[in-house]
């Protein structure tokens, strides 16, 4: 596919060598242009010492002072010439090695979109950041060899052409000498790739440890976990150094290789050159000549090994780059996945015929491995003492996991996956905050008036919020929201999906970490904005679900009874334990203390004393499933 300023193409997946061609070829004239200024620069690198000797022969063993000035001029202009060359060489250069490093950071991008909700589940954040901040750039560098890297090639020639109409041994040399060198160097290549491998697999995993310690700070602190997570990270550093000292070593062999072979060879080279001239085989003027052609060559040999240890870097970065292209989105976005009996979806690439559109009006969802219904224009509540039943039930609900569920009189899985994410909005309790003002942050990818964001705010209770701030709406927020409370966001959030309107709003424990005395009013608020709407809310607060028109009490993850909180309350007495204390453990008995985390009685960054961090039940999983609101 032909690229353009918005479309970086099609990336060649199949393996890290043709990615590397994929980046290079798509810019055939720049990178044309590039091997030009750079295989010239380097042929008139050899230039003067042919004027040199010139001059030496011609005008100064003679005394010609016209000859002299005369190559002299020469020597000069070859100069000024080379300088232009080594500007436009490096200017053209560094836009080869943007193009590569922004192209790439698209394809990565687009990939990370396409991937959506599962990218959490498929790679770590670590791993996405390492290709995104290290291997993009490796990779650009490796575009180097396209220009100097060809000129050294061709400049080797030339100076062993020139060499030959000195003396046919001294090109021997030279051509047999050039390739030794490569040999000598190619093992530790091959080493330095290996160890490049292992480092990078080695940084993305402690990136990843880094991004939960970082995250979670406030919350290990709390369950005195700190200690641990940090021993943790710091076993993965030391690990990680080991790793760099393997990579550092190979590296400072290729480097002394490329200073110090050269350098040798040149001695080596001249050694042999003087002895010819004391033998007066070659002239004073010619020895001069192969002196400068040989300390010339010096600048190629060293690009050559230069551009190995790129190519060498570039594959093992373009090698994570194409395994993450590679990875392929969670089976939700296929189609359906056809009759499994008692068992739980699981995904299918079968398709039953082409997608379809959703129905007309507002219809009811149902999923039949839980028998949970969600009726168009109610608030529905599912409770469960499981945290995963109702998170699994959401994520079919709102086709962010493979499902047999069913929306109105069609398969939710054949409906085309624009129109469900256009009506079907999960907001998950983790979903991202950006950067920016809290103005954007709750606008979304929309472009709401002042009306409309006001009464957003108000019914998720965040006026206090947009008050205590100093610019209001157009204050500044930190990405993830790290300058609000743990209950600012989680109103921030709310306020931002009440704000979408979607014609389906699946929330996942919406009040979880705020007071009762807030919560309260936030269900009531909620309830009033979502009047007519179809709601779909996970909780076991007493206050929200007695806004609930539905609730749906979850036993193993199936449906066990169905009615009115109230009801529930006198008819159910798991129920009733249930969201009367909290919930029973994990798969425990009845009886047991609840598993209830409450905050101490300090602010939260500058939140209210005493919010509560997480309130057992349905609550979302540690690892986000659903995608951030936009």
């Amino acid at each position: 596919m032909a690229a353009s300023r918005t479309n970086p193409g099609t990336p060649d997946r199949r393996s890290a060598a043709r990615y590397l061609w994929w980046v290079t070829a798509a810019q055939p004239q720049r990178i044309a242009t590039g091997a030009l200024f750079g295989t010239v620069w380097m042929i008139c690198l050899t230039l003067p010492p042919y004027i040199l000797s010139r001059a030496i022969d011609d005008g100064l063993r003679p005394g010609d002072r016209g000859a002299l000035v005369g190559w002299s001029m020469a020597l000069f202009g070859i100069g000024v010439l080379n300088a232009w060359l080594a500007i436009m060489r490096h200017r053209t250069m560094t836009r080869v090695r943007l193009d590569a490093y922004f192209r790439t950071v698209r394809v990565v991008v687009d990939q990370a979109t396409r991937l959506g909700a599962g990218l959490s589940r498929r790679v770590s954040t670590g791993e996405v950041v390492t290709i995104g901040h290290s291997d993009v750039g490796v990779i650009s560098q490796t575009l180097t060899a396209t220009g100097p890297g060809v000129g050294a090639v061709i400049a080797y020639v030339v100076v062993a052409a020139l060499l030959l109409s000195v003396s046919v041994l001294l090109a021997v040399v030279v051509l047999v000498g050039v390739p030794l060198l490569a040999v000598l160097v190619g093992p530790l290549l091959g080493r330095l790739q290996g160890a490049e491998t292992a480092y990078r697999e080695r940084q993305g995993a402690l990136a990843a440890v880094l991004g939960d310690l970082a995250g979670g700070l406030r919350i290990l602190n709390g369950l005195g976990g700190k200690g641990v997570f940090a021993a943790r990270y710091r076993e993965g550093s030391r690990k990680l150094r080991d790793e760099g000292y393997r990579v550092g070593s190979a590296m400072s062999w290729i480097q002394a290789f490329g200073l110090g072979l050269p350098a040798l060879f040149l001695a080596a080279v001249t050694w042999l050159a003087a002895r010819m001239a004391a033998q007066g085989t070659i002239t004073v003027g010619e020895l001069v000549a192969v002196y400068g052609y040989v300390a010339v060559l010096v600048v190629p040999v060293a690009s050559l090994i230069e551009s190995g240890y790129d190519i060498s870097r570039g594959l093992v970065s373009a090698g994570r780059v194409v395994a993450f292209l590679n990875l392929e989105p969670d089976p939700e976005i296929v189609g359906p996945v056809g009759d499994r009996g008692d068992t739980a979806p699981t995904g299918s690439a079968d398709r039953h015929g082409d997608e379809v559109d959703g129905p007309a009006k507002p219809a009811v969802l149902r999923d039949p491995w839980s028998g949970v219904e969600v009726a168009p224009g109610l608030m529905t509540a599912l409770v469960s003492a499981r945290t995963s039943e109702c998170t699994d039930i959401v994520d079919r609900l709102g086709r962010f996991a493979p499902t047999d569920a069913t929306w109105g009189a069609v398969r939710l899985d054949a409906v085309a996956l624009d129109q469900v994410r256009a009506r079907i909005l999960v907001a998950d309790n983790e979903a991202d905050l950006f950067a920016g003002t809290l103005r954007s942050a709750i606008a979304g990818r929309g472009d709401p008036d002042d009306d409309a964001l006001a009464h957003a705010v108000d019914a998720a209770m965040a006026r206090d919020i947009v008050l205590g701030l100093p610019n209001g709406l157009d204050s500044s927020l930190d990405a993830q929201g790290r300058n609000l409370s743990g209950g600012q966001r989680q109103r921030v959030r709310l306020a931002r999906a009440l704000l979408a309107h979607p014609e389906v709003l699946m929330l996942l424990e919406p009040t979880s970490a705020v007071d009762a005395h807030t919560e309260a009013k936030m269900a009531s608020g909620l309830r009033t904005a979502r009047a007519g709407r179809t709601t779909l809310i996970t909780s076991t607060s007493p206050l929200l679900l007695d806004q609930a028109d539905v609730v749906h009490y979850l036993v193993d993850g199936r449906l066990a009874a169905t009615g009115r909180h109230a009801d529930l309350l006198t008819e159910q007495p798991g129920y009733r334990l249930l969201v009367s204390r909290g919930t029973e453990g994990e798969g425990g008995a009845e009886g047991e203390e609840p598993d209830v985390l409450e905050a101490p009685d300090v602010p939260d960054e500058g939140g209210e004393p005493g919010e509560k961090r997480y309130r057992s039940g349905c609550r979302p999983d540690a690892e986000p499933t659903h995608e951030a609101l936009r």
